[in-house]
């Protein structure tokens, strides 16, 4: 390559980098980046309102509901509440960000959206799970398996639900921690907050104590607890002796509680019970444990012995006795 030509490339690219530096540091350009943030932001801001205000409408479309003919749970009102708003937040970011792509960005939306079908078409195929997890969330909503705030056992989890979405569920375990559960993982649900719980309570009475007395205790303090526990719904009742144990017996107890409410009824029954009966005399029963020295085990090796020994002398004896009384009943058969 000639001098010339080296030179005429190296003049052209410091005119096209000259040009370059004049358009972004000019004012057309730096009109035009602001004019297209503050679209953005209008167009944001706008989706930001949209929402506010559709969320506070749902909200009272929900209040005025209280004294309309149509009549569904509180449970159930909370989940519809917070699938509304969610959809409704999807829905009106996805138009903002169209929006966006569409007049700020000069993008064509009409051929993204063509490509996009086609594209959604072939991933489709790879997204069955996401696929799943929606229709899950559909029939886990249409059927009412759990709504918002129910106690439940599921995949695994027991805890509170916070969030029911068409992909995910949010449950709260009581020591804290948020699980995110795919609702195609949503196999099997034990929902603890539909019907009554049952709280079983076993109260250990010692073989020293009577039946009769432990029940009788047992009922007075029973009788109380409907009116200091309100989430006992009635009064507990003795099914009677469960179980024999080697140092005492077992009296189970029943009481129906508030949805959720049955392990917080077994405690205080529990609690209430156990502290009437140690006050009555009958304490805790505890394993026991005879011990013996060496010397005191020999003597009652000794004595065991000996006593084995007597009785099979007198066994003896007693057998020769009665062969003796039968031989004597039969001579005078034979004379």
């Amino acid at each position: 390559m000639d001098k010339e030509e080296v030179s005429k490339e190296i003049n052209n690219f410091s005119d096209e980098l000259s040009k370059f530096w004049d358009y972004i540091t000019g004012a057309d350009f730096w009109l035009a980046i602001g004019l297209g943030v503050l679209r953005i932001l209008v167009i944001l801001l706008l989706a930001y309102i949209i929402v506010r205000v559709t969320r506070k409408v749902v909200d009272r479309l929900f209040k005025r509901r209280e004294n309309g003919p149509i009549r569904i749970t509180e449970r159930r009102e909370n989940t519809l509440k917070k699938l509304i708003k969610s959809t409704i937040t999807y829905v009106v970011y996805f138009i903002a960000f169209i929006m966006i792509l569409d007049n700020v960005l000069g993008f064509q939306v009409g051929a993204l959206l063509a490509g996009a079908g086609v594209a959604g078409l072939a991933i489709g195929f790879g997204a069955q799970n996401l696929v799943r997890d929606i229709i899950s969330g559909f029939f886990i909503i249409f059927e009412d398996q759990f709504s918002v705030g129910d106690y439940v056992g599921v995949a695994g989890i027991e805890g509170t639900v916070e969030e029911i979405g068409l992909r995910t569920t949010k449950v709260l375990s009581w020591t804290g921690e948020m699980h995110i559960l795919p609702n195609g993982n949503v196999t099997q649900v034990i929902n603890y907050s539909i019907h009554n719980g049952l709280a079983i309570v076993d109260i250990n009475v010692p073989y020293e104590s009577s039946v009769d007395d432990a029940e009788k205790i047992i009922n007075d303090v029973a009788v109380t607890l409907p009116d200091k526990y309100d989430f006992l719904v009635g009064v507990p009742e003795i099914i009677g002796v469960q179980n024999l144990e080697a140092s005492y017996f077992v009296i189970r107890v029943i009481a129906d509680t508030l949805p959720g409410f049955q392990w917080a009824g077994e405690r205080n029954i529990r609690k209430e019970m156990q502290d009437k009966l140690y006050k009555a005399g009958i304490e805790i029963p505890a394993p026991r444990i005879v011990m013996y020295s060496r010397e005191q085990k020999d003597n009652i090796l000794n004595r065991d012995k000996s006593q084995l020994q007597q009785t099979q002398t007198n066994r003896n004896q007693l057998n020769y006795e009665e062969s003796g009384n039968s031989q004597t009943e039969q001579t005078p058969e034979r004379e």
